[in-house]
């Protein structure tokens, strides 16, 4: 007997976009068991109640998918005892650094240049493409990972929208979540109260004026339009989502079944 595990949302005060992906329906009637998978984004700000709240929860592993970049930037992962710390990054540090200066210290002007008319959107779908056909050796690590018993366990990247985001998204697909379930559960990053805090060096009225914060929002949201654009490049890629499990990921009808005896109720 499974145990639905509560909202967790007003325990935590400086870990952002946190959720369990428990109860979601798959293509055979059943549903992903509460209190196994979890996302969010980083760790590295939680208080101590936060921390308490995450060790609570009886942890086997956290996959960190920050590049050295990012934990620069933030900070490393509060450590959480008895909790193993995976870092996986699923990029690279140097992949897009000055675009991402710019986006934190850049002019209006500049912001325009890079993101407007429908750039931020198209840099997000490159983005999510990118990772689908290069990361396959890292998704491949996290799934073997996950049949292999390292389970409850917690993904997140920076934001937890965009890499922890298409990784919990095949995790689902691997064990045959429904595609709608897994939108679903993708788009819920937009929630004001998960969404990630735009860092900017200048915070004036003027620095965080309306137009910046348009042209940035892109960067920031969760769009259906990313995720179907990371379907379509594994059809596009490999042929079938089978093709795609099989041949880029290696996992074996085993290794997929002892996901779903994991992760399934």
């Amino acid at each position: 007997m499974t145990q639905q595990v509560p909202s967790t949302e007003p325990e935590l005060a400086r870990v952002r976009n946190f959720r369990d992906v428990g109860g979601l329906p798959t293509e055979d009637g059943r549903r992903t068991r509460w209190g196994q998978l979890f996302r969010s984004g980083h760790l590295a700000h939680a208080t101590e109640s936060d921390a308490a709240f995450l060790a609570s929860l009886g942890l086997h592993t956290i996959f960190d998918f920050r590049n050295s970049a990012d934990q620069r930037l933030e900070g490393p992962d509060v450590e959480l005892p008895g909790v193993r710390n995976v870092n996986i990054p699923m990029n690279d540090p140097a992949d897009g650094a000055e675009f991402w200066r710019m986006v934190r210290d850049g002019s209006v002007d500049q912001l325009r240049t890079i993101l407007a008319d429908g750039k931020a959107a198209g840099r997000m779908i490159a983005s999510y493409r990118t990772i689908i056909k290069r990361r396959t050796a890292e998704h491949s690590r996290v799934l073997h990972s996950l049949a292999d018993d390292t389970v409850p366990a917690l993904m997140h990247c920076a934001a937890g929208k965009d890499r922890a985001g298409l990784s919990i998204a095949i995790t689902l697909l691997a064990v045959g979540v429904e595609r709608d379930a897994i939108e679903t559960d993708y788009l819920q990053s937009n929630a004001a109260h998960r969404r990630y805090k735009v860092r900017r060096s200048d915070t004036s009225s003027k620095g965080m004026s309306p137009e910046i914060m348009e042209l940035l929002s892109p960067l920031f949201d969760a769009r259906a339009e990313y995720l179907h654009a990371a379907f379509d490049t594994i059809e596009e890629t490999w042929g079938t989502t089978e093709n795609y499990f099989a041949e880029g990921l290696k996992l074996t009808p085993e290794v997929r079944e002892r996901l779903r005896a994991r992760l399934l109720d």
